[in-house]
């Protein structure tokens, strides 16, 4: 499932919003957590903030919940131990700034942050940890064998569900293994990201995203989440955050695409239908955006939303 909020206010300039979505690993009951990171980012809209800060600020509190796929609530890969998390920002002031498979930083949202003022737009891997090392950020808490164990227990649960689709992908993982330890689990869950978008008083957008990846899924896999166009996209008529299947959202430059229609004039709404239209049966898809004068979201799965404070 999904979880969502939108929440706008008009000031005394232009109006400001904010869209948030916990991802499809989120459940329904879990919906507060998105409530409280909205609030999180339109305290700094209210306070006259960038909408730069608002989003890095939305995500920080997703990735911090534990109940999301994204930071503490990262997904453990099959061998028991490893997690690789990716995270970008974008806004229309210039900043650009995008992390792949870091496995030690307790908010990879703030590590994109830093990214986006060095003169570089994607650090990945052992480069992006020592960068984090530099800036000071925590690491992430260590993967204890007890929360390993947990997280395979819920994983196991998650297959026995599972579409056959989840399970051929966990048997392909299984026959091309490239870890360097031998698998302890092989289900499949978490293909999302965590997400924000917003637009300031200034009329500035941002975008923010963040995941804990997918399990099952081959050491260094890279989904849709840090690329530029894919998973995200900031310009000069919105911003837009896709989460769901990276490996078919990947190719539609997907964020791009439904930015392009936005810009172009397209009702919002419809611009997210469309997009959402784009993916095949039995993928999942949820966009959420904003432009100078609407937001809100869309997906092909359940999508609980909360409006308001």
């Amino acid at each position: 499932m999904h979880s969502t909020t939108a929440i706008t206010r008009s000031g005394t300039g232009a109006p400001f919003a904010i869209v948030v979505h916990g991802g499809a690993g989120a459940r329904q009951e879990d919906a507060d957590g998105c409530d409280v990171a909205a609030c999180a980012g339109l305290a700094v809209l209210q306070a006259g903030g960038e909408a730069l800060d608002a989003v890095v600020q939305a995500v920080t509190a997703l990735e911090n919940d534990g109940r999301f796929n994204a930071g503490t609530g990262a997904v453990v890969a099959p061998d028991g131990v490893t997690i690789e998390m990716d995270a970008s920002v974008m806004d229309t002031r210039g900043r650009l700034g995008a992390i792949a498979c870091v496995r030690d930083v307790q908010n990879p949202v703030l590590l994109a942050r830093e990214v986006a003022d060095t003169p570089h737009r994607l650090l990945a891997g052992e480069g992006a940890q020592r960068f984090a090392a530099v800036r000071g950020l925590a690491p992430a808490l260590p993967v204890t064998a007890a929360l390993a164990q947990r997280r395979m227990a819920h994983l196991d649960q998650a297959l026995q569900a599972g579409a056959p689709q989840d399970r051929a992908r966990r048997d392909a993982v299984l026959r091309l293994w490239n870890y360097p330890g031998q698998p302890v689990g092989g289900a499949s869950t978490g293909c999302d990201t965590v997400g924000a978008v917003a637009r300031d008083a200034e009329g500035h957008f941002a975008v923010a995203a963040s995941t804990g990846g997918v399990a099952p899924a081959l050491l260094g896999r890279v989904g849709d989440t840090p690329l530029i166009g894919a998973g995200f996209y900031a310009g000069s008529e919105g911003a837009v955050a896709v989460t769901g299947t990276g490996e078919d959202i990947i190719p539609l430059l997907l964020a791009h695409t439904v930015y392009g229609w936005i810009a172009g004039g397209m009702p919002l709404q419809e611009a997210l239908e469309r997009g959402v239209a784009l993916l095949p049966e039995g993928s999942d898809v949820g966009i959420i955006a904003v432009s100078r004068t609407e937001q809100g979201h869309h997906s092909n799965r359940a999508m609980p939303t909360s409006n308001g404070l």
